[in-house]
């Protein structure tokens, strides 16, 4: 970046994950997204007078456990708090959250960059909090509120400021939803809201130890918007000391319809909230017994897990990355693996084509999620197992996968079916090569006064007259015989 060279960006990320949990944070009501307006709410969730709240434990439980996979220190005793602010979509008038005393704190996470070059990103803290409603603004010319997201569970993942460029920032929020997903704590779908970040954002000259005003930068709903956000405000800032100007401390809204981020208010500072520990809820007490009991659930994590495939399976780094990106789609590949036959790294690889290719491809053109893909894990097993085996080629491989997307047959039976069993007998390749090779004995003459390309010429001929059916390693090894001899 042409700023690069004389300013440094400090970046710190909060980044909010519903958790997914059945009822709300504080009573028992739905949590279930696009139910009608209204319909999943009751005098908690909506702050009657007099109603008092309970904790779902299960909250606590999924925050322990991210907690626990970013190296935090779980609190004994939390507080929670009331965040006191007037907004439509707020009934209550506050929020419910933690403020001095939170679950978590002190934890890391650790980034890979493109480059291979690995960075620790430190978490200052996690803690819980419950959701606001939802004010609608497009209907006519009046402002509507949807309460149904009152009262869902929440936790805020709050970054060190130790980012240093819009690409470590995408990096950093790429695996904290990795995390979430993998936990199984959050569905990390930032479409729907379920995973949100805002970024706190400033710029320095570099070797400067002292931080520049921080502008917030929100309404960010992908990870590439973030990105591109980041960017944008980062120039922003840097055009704006080149001139002399001071930077404001205020919040930013990204419109990703115009490429540039938008003044809303003010920053506000946390006295500006005036919080205080809620008097209807009592402390969160969290014993070593409890943590250790969280700490036996844990799943394997992405950056393990990648690593694992890498020494186990041997694939390269790259199908590994891809492999691992989502947790659906590894647990997709080590099913398959889980019903092969040849456990060879050759079996391996293949498995790991299929499922970065055409499995993947299917997904993307049809929305389908890995848990309904329509071949199941041991039907792709099977059909590798054919492969490896010899029994069918590469091409024949495609047509029985298009053929099992719409059919519950096995592999086999459609191999039988429809007549795609390969041919290995030399003796029939051979007769057939024989005939090709006499009928161009022009194309035989070029090849052997040097032309080898025609090679290939004579391998299509050959897969056209076979339909597809001969074993292309028995063709090659024949053709090259015979037009050497």
């Amino acid at each position: 970046m042409w700023w690069s060279e004389k300013y440094e960006p400090v970046i710190g990320l909060e980044v909010h994950a519903q958790l997914l949990t059945r009822s709300k944070a504080f009573c028992g009501c739905s949590t279930k997204f696009g139910d009608s307006p209204n319909s999943n709410v009751c005098p908690i969730c909506l702050g009657m007078p007099g109603v008092l709240p309970v904790l779902n434990k299960q909250v606590v439980n999924f925050t322990i456990r991210m907690g626990l996979a970013t190296h935090c220190t779980i609190a004994p005793i939390s507080i929670f708090a009331r965040k006191n602010y007037f907004y439509p979509d707020l009934p209550k008038g506050y929020q419910i959250s933690q403020y001095e005393e939170p679950i978590c704190q002190n934890g890391w996470v650790e980034i890979e960059l493109k480059n291979g070059v690995r960075k620790k990103i430190g978490i200052t803290r996690i803690h819980m909090e419950e959701d606001a409603g939802k004010s609608i603004h497009e209907i006519d010319i009046d402002t509507y509120v949807d309460a149904n997201r009152c009262g869902v569970p929440l936790i805020e993942i709050v970054s060190e400021p130790d980012m240093r460029s819009p690409e470590e920032a995408y990096h950093y929020l790429v695996t904290i939803r990795q995390l979430v997903t993998y936990l199984g704590i959050c569905d990390g779908n930032m479409e729907e809201g379920s995973l949100r970040c805002d970024a706190n954002v400033s710029v320095r000259l570099k070797g400067e130890k002292k931080l520049g005003t921080k502008v917030e930068v929100k309404n960010m709903n992908s990870f590439r918007f973030v990105e591109r956000a980041l960017q944008y405000e980062i120039e922003r800032q840097v055009e704006a000391l080149e001139r002399g100007d001071e930077i404001t401390q205020e919040t930013m809204l990204w419109d990703a319809n115009r490429g540039i981020c938008v003044p809303m208010r003010s920053k506000e500072e946390a006295h500006d909230y005036r919080y205080f520990p809620d008097p209807d809820l009592v402390p969160v007490v969290v014993s070593e017994a409890w943590i250790e009991e969280v700490r036996r659930e844990l799943p394997e994590l992405p950056l393990e897990k990648r690593d694992r495939y890498i020494r186990e399976y041997k694939i390269p780094q790259y199908d590994a990355d891809v492999l691992t990106s989502e947790y659906e789609i590894a647990n997709y590949f080590e099913r398959v693996i889980k019903h092969l036959t040849h456990r060879t790294e050759e079996a391996y690889k293949l498995v790991s084509n299929w499922t970065m290719g055409d499995v993947l491809r299917v997904v993307n053109e049809t929305h389908v999620s890995m848990e309904n893909f329509p071949v199941e894990p041991q039907r792709l097993a099977e059909m590798v197992d054919l492969l490896v085996d010899g029994t069918i080629s590469s091409k024949i491989a495609k047509e029985v996968f298009e053929e099992m997307l719409t059919s519950k047959e096995t592999p086999r039976c459609i191999i039988e079916r429809k007549g795609l069993m390969q041919i290995n007998d030399p003796g029939v390749i051979g007769k057939v090569l024989d005939e090709i090779l006499t009928r161009h004995a022009q194309q035989v003459e070029a090849y052997r006064s040097g032309k080898t390309q025609v090679f290939g010429f004579f391998v299509g001929e050959t897969m056209k007259a076979m339909k597809g059916k001969a074993n292309p390693k028995i063709v090659n090894e024949l053709l090259k015989h015979k037009l050497q001899s």
